[in-house]
């Protein structure tokens, strides 16, 4: 697992500008309004701290003058700073409110996105993986939006408000504040550039780490087993210390930057008070202008200073974006058209398959089909025999349209599944796979995945028909009763038990059974049989199995060999006919007849 995270966060390329932030644009555009608002509402604050100045110079300018006079200058300065809360608790419910918005809008966006796409894509990232950058990648993005930019914004209207306050104060001492700034400039360019790419490289081990723990935890019950505790703890301790090394980095060179900038920038305020002072003994300037400038200069100098920091921040949300940017522009290697043709509504069924050659991406020199060719007819039952590896699962992933053959086509009714939508003709299909996905939700919620809009009683039929109703009564809270992550408080075959029963609530004119009774005993298994038999009635039904005894009843069985066809038939014919099917059959019925 930790050989898998160092090679992905090796491959994956460095942000190189914080241009990458613009990647932000289509999400902050629909809430234009907020942003505008809260624009105007930095711009105001950065006016009345631009102001506060002049009215501190006309203070102590002014000192000496009338008390009724002062107590004017003190009031104003109160209604300054009542306006300066106002706008600022403004800016800060309007940027915080729009940086959630976005945060969750991209979070659905990513989700959606990576949700449909095909098993290969997959095959490239842990799903581990994904989940940081829904998580983590968004946090950074939330602090960016909902704090950071705002900031940046303000420190910025400060920055060029305040140079120009300074020169309308005095130029000659602004001249000598800007000898300091290209001092500063450097380091933050320089130091910057190293920074982006050690925000970027924590980023990954961060994900990297997130998808080693997701690995190792769902498969928790085997580490258990094979007692692999220690290399599991020390794979994933391995990752997560990678991940602090990079952040390590990250902090220090962020620190030597700060340090650097903000001692140049206080350096060379001190250089310009100490001018500023002479010039006020030799009469050039009053005390309330040098004060002016000094608050000014000031604030220049925090504003130069917060924006190195943010920049930091910018540049690690910039990697973030990209990553997700990333997962938003993935291409899949199964698309829809651009326009799609119905399904014929009501599907007949019919299923073909027509001289189909394909490889999986991570075996591609090994034929998963080689020329296939099989023809299945309107509520046929077709069994699909054979060696494990021998192609038959793959039948029935490309009868859904997780892959796309290399060669040939696949139809329904007639039709090429390239030129439909994958969720038109999906709808037709109903699937028990060899390894029942149970959701963290009641019996009841988990058999009406199958058809969401089904009535509790429908759902309770369904169970009858499947010989799940007997248990699931038995449950605490009957259908109501929470099965737990992945199911883990069912047994395997209750599992398939419920997986069938949502195949039946489906009532979908294809059946595709993939072993759907693989993990049942002798009893449940007579039982389940009995129900996918009076299931498949009327139904086209596509049967993967290796215990011959559950497909005798079959219309048709298909022998599958290394990617090809060797045989089809009844079961009595290719016991008759010898070859493969009937050695098959041999080692399962004499096994079964002396055990």
């Amino acid at each position: 697992m930790a050989r898998r995270a160092d090679s992905a966060v090796a491959d994956r390329p460095t942000t190189k500008r914080i241009g990458a932030l613009k990647g932000l644009g289509p999400f902050i555009l629909p809430y234009r309004g907020i942003a505008l608002a809260a624009m105007g509402a930095l711009v105001l604050t950065a006016s009345i701290s631009l102001i506060l100045p002049l009215a501190v110079r006309r203070v102590v300018d002014g000192f000496g003058q009338g008390a009724e006079l002062l107590d004017q200058y003190f009031l104003a300065a109160l209604i300054i700073a009542g306006l300066l809360a106002l706008g600022t608790g403004l800016r800060y419910y309007l940027v915080t409110r729009l940086g959630e918005r976005v945060v969750a809008d991209i979070r659905k966006a990513v989700f959606d996105r990576v949700l449909g796409m095909s098993p290969a894509f997959f095959e490239r990232i842990l799903t581990g993986e994904i989940i940081s950058r829904i998580t983590t990648d968004t946090t950074l993005i939330l602090s960016v939006i909902g704090s950071s930019v705002s900031v940046a914004l303000r420190n910025l209207l400060i920055l060029i408000g305040g140079m120009v306050m300074l020169l309308a104060t005095s130029a000659k001492l602004t001249g000598l504040v800007l000898l300091v700034v290209p001092a500063v400039v450097v380091p933050i360019v320089v130091l910057g550039r190293r920074l982006r790419a050690l925000s970027r490289e924590n980023q990954d081990w961060i994900a990297s780490s997130s998808g080693s723990a997701s690995e190792a935890l769902l498969s928790a019950q085997t580490v258990q087993a094979f007692t692999h505790e220690a290399e599991t703890r020390h794979a994933f301790g391995d990752v997560t210390e990678k991940s602090f090394v990079a952040a390590k980095k990250r902090i220090t060179t962020r620190a030597v930057m700060t340090v650097i900038v903000i001692f140049l920038v206080f350096a060379g305020v001190v250089g310009v008070l100490w001018v500023g002072a002479r010039d006020v003994r030799l009469g050039h300037m009053s005390v309330g202008e040098l004060v002016q400038f000094v608050i000014y200069a000031v604030m220049v100098a925090g504003s130069v200073g917060a924006l190195s920091e943010i920049w930091g921040e910018l540049q690690r949300a910039a990697g973030a974006t990209e990553r997700l940017v990333e997962l938003l522009g993935a291409e899949d290697t199964v698309r829809d058209p651009a326009h799609p043709l119905p399904l014929p509504m009501p599907a007949k069924g019919a299923i073909g398959f027509e001289d189909v050659t394909f490889h999986y991406p991570s075996r591609p020199d090994v034929s998963a089909l080689d020329h296939v060719s099989l023809s299945i007819a309107p509520g046929e039952t077709v069994a699909l025999v054979g060696p494990s590896g021998a192609g038959k699962t793959t039948v029935i992933q490309l009868i859904q349209r997780f892959w796309d053959p290399e060669t040939g086509r696949v139809t329904i009714d007639g039709h090429d599944l390239r030129d439909m939508a994958r969720a038109d003709f999906r709808r037709a299909i109903a699937l028990v796979p060899q390894d029942p996905v149970i959701f963290a939700a009641s019996a009841r919620e988990n058999i009406r995945f199958g058809r969401p809009d089904a009535s509790d009683r429908e759902v309770e039929e369904a169970a009858r028909a499947a010989h799940a109703h007997d248990f699931l009564t038995a449950l605490p809270q009957g259908y109501d009763t929470y099965v737990g992550e992945r199911g883990v408080m069912l047994s395997g075959g209750q599992k398939q038990r419920i997986a069938i029963a949502r195949a039946i609530l489906r009532d979908a004119p294809i059946l595709l059974l993939d072993e759907a009774t693989s993990a049942l005993d002798a009893e449940s298994e007579r039982e389940v049989q009995a129900a996918v038999e009076r299931l498949a009635v009327g139904r086209t039904t596509v049967i993967v199995a290796h215990r011959l005894a559950t497909v005798k009843k079959a219309d048709r069985i298909v022998v599958f060999d290394e990617g090809r066809i060797v045989a089809q038939g009844t079961h009595d014919a290719l016991v008759a006919e010898g070859g493969l099917y009937a050695r098959l059959a041999r080692l399962q019925f004499t096994h079964g007849a002396a055990g």
